[in-house]
């Protein structure tokens, strides 16, 4: 068996060979991030090693980094491995007491990773094949938190020129209202306008839920309001209204290419009721290959949602904080679906119910039904049955 470890940069990555018997077929390399270094990677590869299902090579998982490299040991039909770089990283303290780091050595780390770590998983063709709708769903939820803070930004904006107008309305954050800022942004601007203006303005914007009786509501708060009249923070007003409504189309855009990717996958998470679409692609994208994980606990793991354990001697921890460690997009998904699941199915209902009368707290609770809906969803994914109520 030959083992090639591979540690990863933005312009070069450093290249180790061995054998099973630790012996180096070559002095460590260093290949340009290009197709002419990649080339001359694969060609030392074949020339220590004809039979290329007897080649293990591995690569830390370094974000956008590692996708080329990847995606060329894949297509050269080569068995591939991701590591975590904090399994690497404590592997590599455990090798030598001296505080050295540097490429050439994290590349021989991982090549002897490959050899003594039996636990390590090859990476699939499915996960790969993923990496698209995990792109997709990373950056649908960059563009969601985007819009949060936008929202933000808009609620503080109206605190200072209209403060009046979040008691009139149940929430500011609709279409008819942005219309209404977008043109007149700020109290004196609505004080000040017609109010067959305003009437139109709203009613257009609403589509007639809004009519004269509400523009004469806003107009004669405006009149009566505290709010500064500040130039600037109306500008600032409209152009954040403006980035909201652009951030709202590119989400609708993306959510659609999600939804094309997920009707060509073959899954079941999506037959559990709670799981819509978009929660269901960050989960399959996310975890990738369900097979590639040999327990519901290794997932919980990979989520960060595994509590934390710390035994010395007599003295054991009483508190079992959550990890937090791995993929908190993953994390993220499965909390926050399972709030669905627990409202939607009577079983799951039932079990968050019987932890919150044991006195958990309501997000201790859930995250105790979270683990329960993962085992559930392992269960399904590896054995393709779908979702059936107890």
């Amino acid at each position: 068996m030959i083992l090639v470890g591979i540690d990863v940069a933005k312009d070069k990555h450093d290249c180790c060979i061995t054998n099973t018997d630790g012996e180096m077929l070559f002095d460590i390399f260093t290949i340009t991030n290009n197709s002419e270094g990649f080339d001359i990677l694969y060609e030392r590869i074949r020339s220590v090693a004809p039979d290329l299902s007897k080649v293990k090579v591995g690569l830390e998982a370094t974000g956008h980094y590692n996708y080329n490299i990847l995606s060329y040991l894949l297509d050269k039909h080569l068995t591939a491995y991701v590591i975590n770089p904090l399994h690497t990283n404590f592997y590599r303290k455990g090798l030598s007491l001296r505080k050295t780091k540097t490429d050439r050595i994290d590349s021989r780390t991982i090549a002897l990773m490959l050899l003594t770590d039996l636990s390590l998983k090859p990476y699939s063709v499915s996960s790969y094949h993923r990496e698209n709708l995990k792109s997709l769903t990373r950056y649908r939820f960059s563009r969601v938190q985007e819009r949060s803070r936008q929202k933000s930004s808009i609620s503080r904006l109206v605190t200072i020129l209209f403060p009046e107008l979040s008691q009139l309305v149940p929430c500011i954050h609709i279409s008819s209202i942005y219309t209404m800022l977008e043109e007149l942004p700020g109290a004196s601007y609505v004080a000040s306008v017609h109010l067959t203006r305003l009437t139109n303005i709203l009613s257009k914007a609403s589509k007639g839920r809004f009519g004269r009786e509400m523009a004469i509501t806003f107009r004669e708060a405006a009149r009566t309001s505290i709010g500064a009249k500040i130039p600037a923070k109306s500008l600032e007003l409209r152009h954040t209204i403006a980035d909201v409504r652009v951030i709202e189309s590119e989400i609708r855009e993306v959510e659609t290419e999600i939804q094309k990717l997920m009707d060509e996958e073959t899954t079941t998470i999506t037959s559990v009721p709670g799981i819509g679409t978009q929660m269901g692609a960050i989960i399959l994208a996310e975890i990738g290959d369900f097979s590639r994980f040999d327990s519901p606990d290794k997932i919980l793991a990979f989520a960060g949602m595994s509590p934390s354990t710390y035994q010395s001697g007599k003295m054991i921890s009483s508190y079992a904080h959550m990890e937090k460690r791995g993929s908190r997009y993953l994390r993220f998904a499965l909390f926050n679906v399972t709030k669905h699941v627990c409202n939607y199915d009577p079983g799951f209902a039932a079990y968050l119910a019987k932890k919150r009368a044991e006195g958990k707290h309501y997000n201790v609770a859930i995250s105790h039904a979270a683990k329960r809906l993962v085992r559930m969803l392992y269960a399904m994914e590896t054995n393709g049955t779908l979702y059936e109520a107890a």
